[in-house]
């Protein structure tokens, strides 16, 4: 089938659906999923694209642990993959990325999600689908992915711009969640993951020019590697999505977040 497009629209799906290289998975709750979803999609817990290891639970998964995933949803080579949530895009941006990291480039991320294919009137099924499985060898990309030594070598440089996607009172230092500190990594811009998003009930990510506005203003600058987190890189994952879409060069995500850099001691941070 043709390569769809990062950011794909419903009628975009529909025109696809039954080609046998789609690949939809719902991010979905499995009462939501088994309430209705996509014709054809396979039901992914989003639990699975987290490591789930103490003491930083919500990193990058394994190679290992990938290539189990993505064996049994059965992933191939030739599959364009289509994704959406019922969490207003943060769980299919982390799995675009995911794929991404494991060697997967074809996915697509469906803009206002599950709500806006109902709300165009798509057809939805409730029967569970299960994949066929297959085997999937992960490949590790380095480049979309830093840790605290990568952040704290290029810190001062110059180069580096830190895009923070949690709310401010976050950012602020003054809500503290599953964390020894609060407040936010040194030059860190804020904005927030929500602010992305057009208002009302169908969280459709906002026109490509509004976004570009919207990073300039909070002073994201487009020309630096930009690493962009939350609290535990769920949030994150629609920032990272967008900054694709929006064609940044260089744009990483630091999975362990502040979940990660507020309970580690020593480290820079700022109110």
């Amino acid at each position: 089938m043709t390569h769809l497009p990062l950011v794909i629209e419903p009628e975009q799906l529909a025109a696809h659906l039954g080609d046998p290289n789609l690949l939809v998975i719902d991010l979905s709750s499995a009462e939501n999923y088994a309430a209705g979803h996509i014709p054809g999609a396979i039901n992914v817990n989003p639990q699975r694209l987290l490591r789930g290891e103490a003491p930083v639970p919500n990193k990058l998964p394994s190679m290992e642990q990938l290539s189990a995933l993505f064996s049994e949803v059965g992933l191939k080579p030739e599959h364009q993959v289509v994704v959406y949530d019922d969490q207003k895009g943060p769980w299919a941006g982390r799995m675009i990325w995911t794929l991404a990291i494991a060697g997967h480039n074809q996915a697509s991320f469906l803009n206002g999600q599950f709500a806006g294919w109902t709300a165009a009137g798509q057809t939805i099924e409730t029967q569970a689908n299960l994949p066929t499985p297959t085997s999937f060898n992960a490949e590790y990309d380095t480049n979309l992915v830093v840790d605290i030594p990568w952040i704290l070598s290029h810190l001062d440089n110059g180069d580096l711009c830190v895009w923070d996607a949690r709310g401010g009172d976050e950012y602020r230092g003054e809500k503290i969640t599953n964390a020894q500190v609060g407040g936010h990594i040194p030059g860190a811009k804020l904005l927030e993951w929500t602010d992305l998003l057009e208002a009302g009930p169908v969280p459709r990510l906002r026109d490509q020019d509004s976004l570009r506005q919207l990073l300039a203003d909070a002073g994201i600058d487009a020309g630096k590697t930009i690493i962009t987190h939350c609290q535990t890189h769920r949030r994150s994952g629609l920032t990272w999505l967008v900054g694709r879409w929006l064609g940044l060069d260089d744009i990483r995500c630091y999975d362990g977040s502040w979940f990660e850099w507020g309970n580690t001691p020593d480290l820079p941070v700022e109110r």
